[in-house]
């Protein structure tokens, strides 16, 4: 799956599973937020770690949902992406990719959350609605970036998605200090030891019995 099918075709539901568990942040008790915001350059290097940049980093507010941190990270080549969770587990997603694509493209290209097609495209002012038998979302040009805010039916509906979709905007430096993982932290930034690997010689793993990963 390709991150702009994502985009036109919700994401998957393997996502709602993978956010199981995950912790979720309130504003100003953040990832990394500490009294008073760091250095801009400091946050800018805080995205670059995480394959992104401080202009695709979006927030929005949902009541009752709280920012999964664990679901931050990189959409597509250098997007932003993240998930917004409530306490029965239902899941909204933050999506903002550049695109060469306009969302009115929701009537023209093929679904790829394993329903049967688009049942709803339309337009709402500066915004554009569509809608599967599995979700729904809105979806909003910035410029050269397509922001998105989408989620299973059960998980919103249309007004709570609409009012998502309309807070949605480029974070600030006191909100990317909040949801950016502190430098060092950033998903991959981090060796995997393997405890199969033996000290020395050349590096062949250790089979031996007790040997684990």
């Amino acid at each position: 799956m390709t991150p702009r099918a994502r985009l036109h075709g919700l994401w998957p539901a393997l996502l709602v599973l993978a956010l199981t568990g995950c912790g979720t942040v309130h504003a100003g008790a953040g990832a990394g937020a500490t009294s008073e915001a760091p250095d801009h350059a400091e946050l800018v290097a805080r995205a670059t770690a995480l394959q992104t940049r401080t202009d695709r980093v979006y927030v929005t507010e949902i009541p009752g949902f709280t920012l999964a941190t664990q679901s931050v990270g990189v959409l597509g080549d250098d997007g932003f992406g993240s998930s917004y969770t409530d306490k029965h587990g239902h899941v909204v997603q933050l999506g903002v990719e550049r695109a060469d694509y306009s969302p009115a493209d929701c009537g023209k290209k093929p679904v790829s959350d394993g329903s049967a097609g688009y049942t709803v495209c339309e337009r709402e002012g500066e915004r554009w609605y569509s809608e599967t038998a599995l979700g729904r979302a809105y979806a909003r040009t910035e410029g050269d970036l397509v922001v998105t805010v989408s989620a299973e039916l059960a998980a919103a509906d249309r007004d709570t998605l609409r009012a998502a979709a309309d807070a949605a905007h480029l974070a600030d430096d006191a909100e990317l200090d909040e949801i950016l993982p502190p430098l060092g932290q950033a998903p991959g930034s981090q060796p995997i030891e393997r405890g199969d690997l033996p000290p020395e010689g050349d590096g062949a793993p250790n089979n031996e019995v007790g040997a684990s990963g």
